[in-house]
């Protein structure tokens, strides 16, 4: 089954679902499944990662259609090499924990900032 197929079968089981529950609250649950899966990974739980990484596309794809963004054409980024460095396989330097978590910070803080019509720092 090509990504559209499946995207166009998750419309048609969960679509009117999805527009009642909205984008937030379909991200919510989008979120919900990643935390399970997380989970079943820790647990070393392969059946269990096997049915959260289903539901963590289905919910991805749901939350695609409400964003109006083909999930096929989406992947397609993705399909040939790395979106970032541009080679295969991807030659990007591996980022050190601490720099992920120091710009997480960072992007936080200056949302916050925004939020609030404070300048960027």
């Amino acid at each position: 089954m090509h990504l559209r197929e499946f995207q166009q079968r998750i419309e048609v089981i969960y679509g009117p679902r999805d527009r009642q529950r909205g984008k937030d609250g379909t991200f919510r649950w989008l979120v919900e499944e990643v935390g399970e899966l997380a989970r079943a990974m820790r647990d070393g739980d392969r059946q269990a990662a096997h049915v959260e990484i289903s539901d963590v596309l289905a919910w991805t794809v749901s939350v695609a259609s409400l964003c109006g963004v083909d999930v096929e054409q989406a992947a397609s980024r993705y399909a040939r090499v790395c979106p970032k460095c541009h080679h295969t396989p991807c030659g990007c330097a591996p980022e050190p924990r601490s720099n992920r978590r120091a710009r997480r910070r960072q992007t936080a803080t200056s949302s916050r900032r925004l939020g609030r019509g404070e300048p960027p720092a």
